[in-house]
């Protein structure tokens, strides 16, 4: 019987022993699994398209309240920021106070702040409501992941639900950008944020009914570790976003060597280097050394940041060529996705039922694999080229793979987690994926722009003088599809050294994840 206690008896046979690590409140957990998987993963995909449904929205935000260009990119650093700072902190809080209780909370912020979004009628008012949505993100990402380990019983319960939050997850950006043209063309850019409101308040309603409340630990907030790891998360985060090149009138302008970037990035290494210190000397570690002392959970966290450094600069970089190069329109270019949803679902299906068959470790290998060959597939990409000829098919392949990594990436990042230190496995996890995403757009967008300029130059210099506006705009979208090209190999060789990592780190067990503890059988 799977995700219950026991005792070995009898003495005819060995009897397998469930063993659950994380489940001390394994007899609270609610008869309703389905109606709990429904509110865990609409909370997670809630948190995790904010990311980018706003992003389709800028230029509507930007004319309404009079941004500049530059304090424009605030309203997407600012969530950035909070949420990727804090979701350390989030983790830890869950462990300490209760997941259930710090989920709700969560939820709560980011709903109210979703509400003061969508009625800002200035810039500052809509930053600080960004900074509140990323700290309600940052408190509930990482205690949905634990609350499925409290929720589920091991085995195959816990992997469906377990495929199904990776799916949402994974497939949260694209769904983002869908959304957010959907509603922008036919709504209002108000409505990327409203939007949030009415879902948050069915999770608030439904989630004290159905997901059990875990004991609160004893112990207290490394407060220290807390202040140093946050602001350390957050100077990176922020050094990379403002370091990504950028594109102006032809040529491509590098912004590593700004101060401000060195200045982040500098205190980022300061802080964190500090915080590792502090951790491995605190009783009461925001992130105890323990977690980090499996090689698997360790290689677990790796290539979640290989996987969101891949993940997110592909999806910025495909965004931008269907509707500067193809010329699509918000909304077809979110519809564009579509496909690419669905083969996330499906791979995250498949690896749900396979873990317990195969293990995870062949799911690791083949999953990055099946990424970096779509990512190759869709270097090759042309201004010539067509959706379906051109498009589909590696934008198909690199979703199942994504599908079928992250089910047994969260599995082994919590594998043999003590309950009390659940909280803190689940938002390293997240924090990969977040800080992946920004070096992902940092070296991505200095890859890809570096290589638009030299192609335009190129370009420009063969051509001459005299170039009619046509002959322009070609060789403008060739240098776009060129460059983008070099970026989308850039993402294939970052998910084949998610390959690597699994090839070098990944030894769990399949018995492991199916809950056996083989030592604890008593011998025939």
């Amino acid at each position: 019987m799977s995700g219950t206690r026991g005792k070995a008896a009898g003495t005819a046979q060995a009897e397998a022993v469930v063993r659950t690590p994380l489940g001390a409140e394994t007899a609270a957990r609610p008869r309703r699994l389905g109606l709990a998987l429904v509110v865990i993963a609409t909370a997670q995909l809630m948190v995790v398209l904010d990311a980018t449904i706003v992003n389709v929205a800028l230029p509507h935000i930007q004319n309404a309240l009079h941004f500049s260009g530059t304090n424009l990119e605030w309203v997407v650093n600012a969530y950035a920021l909070a949420f990727g700072g804090l979701l350390m902190l989030g983790g830890r809080s869950g462990d300490l106070l209760g997941r259930r209780r710090i989920f709700l909370v969560g939820i709560a912020l980011f709903a109210l702040a979703s509400l003061a979004g969508g009625l800002a009628t200035d810039q500052a008012w809509l930053l600080i409501a960004r900074i509140i949505q990323g700290v309600g993100g940052a408190l509930a990402a990482p205690t949905s992941l634990s609350l499925i380990a409290v929720t589920f019983p091991e085995g195959k319960e816990r992997n469906r639900a377990m495929g199904v939050f990776s799916a949402v997850s994974i497939a949260g950006a694209a769904i983002g950008l869908i959304a957010g043209g959907l509603l922008t063309s036919y709504a209002d850019w108000r409505w990327v944020f409203f939007v949030n409101v009415p879902i948050a308040v069915v999770v608030l309603l439904l989630a004290p009914r159905v997901l059990p409340e875990s004991e609160r630990q004893t112990g207290r907030f490394d407060l220290a570790g807390a202040i140093t790891g946050s602001l350390g998360l957050g100077a990176l985060v922020y050094g990379l976003s403002e370091a990504a090149t950028s594109f102006t009138n032809g040529r491509a302008i590098s912004h590593w060597g700004d101060t401000k970037v060195i200045a982040s990035l500098v205190a980022a290494v300061v802080l964190l280097v500090s915080f590792g210190l502090i951790e491995a000397r605190s009783k009461h570690a925001l992130v105890p050394p323990r977690v980090l002392a499996s090689r698997d959970r360790t290689g677990a966290y790796l290539i979640s940041l290989c996987i969101g450094t891949a993940m997110f600069g592909m999806f910025f970089f495909m965004t931008l060529f269907v509707q500067q190069v193809w010329g699509y329109s918000p909304v077809r270019s979110g519809i564009a996705y579509l496909p690419m949803v669905v083969t996330i679902l499906l791979g995250a299906g498949l690896s749900s039922s396979l873990v317990s068959r195969i293990g995870a470790r062949p799911l690791m290998i083949v999953g990055p694999a099946v990424a970096a060959g779509g990512m190759y597939w869709l270097s090759l990409i042309s201004e010539h080229s067509t959706y379906a000829g051109g498009l589909l098919g590696p934008m198909m392949l690199t979703g199942l793979g994504m599908g079928l990594t992250f089910v047994p990436l969260s599995l082994v990042a919590l594998t043999k987690v003590a309950n009390n230190d659940a909280g803190a496995a689940s938002s390293l996890l997240q924090v990969g994926q977040q800080v992946g995403g920004s070096i992902g757009l940092a070296i991505l967008g200095t890859v890809a722009w570096s290589a638009v300029a030299s192609n335009l130059k190129s370009a420009a210099a063969t051509a001459g003088t005299h170039v009619s506006a046509a002959a322009q705009t070609a060789m403008t979208n060739h240098a776009l599809a060129y460059g983008f090209g070099r970026g989308y190999l850039v993402s294939a060789g970052i998910a084949l050294l998610g390959l690597v990592v699994s090839l070098i780190f990944i030894r769990v067990r399949r018995s492991d994840l199916e809950g056996i503890d083989p030592m604890a059988a008593p011998a025939a």
